[in-house]
């Protein structure tokens, strides 16, 4: 996969984590929630759908490729930015976030 490719699927996993993440904080008058929804949810689902049982744990991890963990972490970047956003808000005073 080219580089270019894999930078447009970061930019797109960030702004998709960033965008329902923030519309989340505002609906549910939260911080971190999309963040921890991310990591404790969307992430195991997506590995055990994908995990075929005839290997290891262990060497099914090792199986994923840089790219895979690159839009992964940009996924968990946009989450985590979009609380401190909604709490940077919440902090100058908007209190409809």
């Amino acid at each position: 996969m080219g580089w270019l490719i894999v930078l447009v699927l970061m930019v797109l996993f960030f702004v998709m984590m960033f965008g329902i993440g923030f519309i989340l904080n505002m609906l549910m008058k939260t911080t971190w929630f999309p963040a921890y929804i991310f990591v404790l949810v969307i992430i195991p689902i997506v590995v055990y759908s994908l995990w075929n049982h005839d290997k290891s744990f262990g060497s099914y991890l090792a199986s994923f490729k840089l790219v895979d963990y690159l839009t992964a972490l940009a996924g968990l970047g946009g989450a985590i930015l979009s609380g401190w956003t909604i709490q940077k808000l919440r902090q100058s005073g908007y209190k409809m976030f």
